[in-house]
């Protein structure tokens, strides 16, 4: 049996954003996590001699929770962040456009892409802009907007499904990860107001140039030994029991851990699991399918393309991270994010390469002439919560029922989708909840460590 005065269950960003800002606090921190490294839905393994990210995540300038915990890990420079928004556009059939914003103020910042946005006739380039000024305007703390589906909005805002397609479902798909007709609005509101509508930097997009496992998992394993944390990696919790002087958790195969406090950084399957009396609502989820070819030559002159009108949604060069670059210079990486993909999560490799492919040709016409060396395709079943209307009243606070029992992660009421951003900020306020829960240490009767001031993060 081992003692702690936090136990943080759960090894992705919140868990480890939670564990940091707890030890950085002065806390005794014992993290557990099962699988066998740290950073949960963002990882990379290896194929042959390529790197190969489980997904493709970016973030923009305006995740400042989530840049400031890339701060912390030290490795900023192991990412990169565009000086403006810049999204290369393909429609096949209807040639490329491209959304690259100004330096005036939001919303004028578009004013110029949308005025050369050949995607959008001027009408629907009219409706678009007086739509977006009407998204501007909405009012995020109304409850009533998360029983609004985003769709219905759009139509009532004179949007048809062109532009719905080639504005809209562009950000709010690989944002919200379910289509305009199926996702709240409230939730919509606050992807399309802090990240387009109110700063004009706020969507410059960033992305890992290293593989994922290096920016998140090994860089939070150096950064939480250095902070003190005892870090048990392929350990499975089995039960968190409450007790007169804490709690208890249960180890599978490796006896007892005994907490002051404990933060569940989980999914909600298991943090409902291992906590039935708090009532933790088991969200419906919604998948992500990634599709990762290997071709002969470069067919993509982009660091990353946006597809409309086609299944094709986001392409990215990863031939860098991945190593492909440094060995066969002439060869390139694609990797393909396709968000809301219940529809194909199921389906075999070989049926998705039959079905994509053709999509893909239409996307990059030069890739009709490349030979293909390799075509793979990783599956997050449950990569995010389904982010439909209703769902707000369904997402727990970091405070729970249970007395210095606290929630972490993306599904919880963080205001965001489920997001790196969202992660990392529920693990703040998990970790800033026991702070402000322990002035003095429950198991050992001793008065709490000073820590540094604890940095607040920005409200969205």
């Amino acid at each position: 049996m081992t003692r702690a005065d936090v136990a943080v269950v759960g090894g992705g960003l919140a868990g480890i954003t939670a564990a940091l800002r707890l030890a950085d606090a002065g806390r005794r921190v014992t993290l557990v996590e099962t699988k066998p490294w740290l950073g949960g839905l963002t990882h990379s393994f290896h194929r042959g001699d390529l790197d190969v990210d489980n997904g493709q995540h970016v973030f923009l300038r305006c995740c400042t929770a989530y840049r400031g915990l890339l701060d912390r890990l030290g490795v900023t420079d192991r990412t990169h962040l565009q000086d403006r928004l810049d999204i290369a556009v393909r429609q096949p059939g209807a040639g490329g456009a491209r959304l690259r914003r100004n330096n005036l103020p939001a919303p004028l910042h578009l004013g110029g892409a949308l005025l050369g946005y050949g995607l959008l006739n001027p009408m629907q380039r009219f409706r678009f802009t007086k739509a977006a000024l009407a998204m501007k305007a909405l009012d995020r703390a109304d409850p009533a907007l998360d029983d609004r589906s985003f769709g219905d909005w759009l139509r009532e805002q004179g949007q048809d499904a062109q532009t719905v397609r080639a504005m809209w479902d562009l950000v709010g798909l690989a944002t919200l990860n379910v289509p305009a007709d199926e996702a709240s609005l409230a939730l919509a509101a606050m992807v399309f107001q802090v990240g387009l509508l109110t700063d004009n930097d706020a969507a410059d997009i960033g992305w890992a140039t290293v593989p994922l496992r290096e920016l998140h998992g090994e860089a939070a394993a150096t950064a939480l030994a250095a902070a003190g944390v005892d870090v048990r990696t392929g350990t499975k919790v089995d039960a968190v029991e409450r007790g007169k002087a804490g709690f208890t958790v249960r180890l599978r195969d490796a006896g007892t851990l005994d907490a002051g406090q404990v933060v569940l950084a989980v999914p909600p399957a298991v943090a409902a699991r291992l906590a039935p009396d708090l009532g933790v609502t088991a969200l419906d989820s919604s998948p992500i399918v990634n599709v990762h070819l290997v071709v002969d030559r470069r067919v993509l002159d982009e660091p990353f393309v946006a597809g409309v009108g086609t299944p094709i949604q986001w392409v990215f060069d990863r031939s860098a991270s991945s190593g492909l670059a440094a060995r066969r210079p002439d060869a390139q990486y694609l990797a393909v994010s396709l968000s809301a993909a219940a529809e194909l999560v199921d389906l075999p490799v070989a049926e998705l390469r039959e079905l994509l492919l053709p999509d893909l040709v239409a996307l990059f016409p030069t890739l009709a002439e490349a030979t293909v060396d390799d075509f793979f395709v990783t599956r997050e079943r449950t990569a995010t919560f389904r982010a439909a209307p209703g769902t707000q009243r369904l997402r727990p606070r970091a405070v729970t029922a249970v007395p210095d029992l606290f929630l972490a992660g993306a599904w919880t009421d963080t205001g965001w989708p489920a997001t790196m951003e969202g992660a990392v900020r529920s693990g703040e306020t998990a970790a800033d909840a026991a702070l402000d829960a322990s002035t003095v240490d429950k198991r050992a009767g001793r008065p709490a460590a000073a820590g540094p001031q604890r940095r607040q993060g920005v409200p969205a």
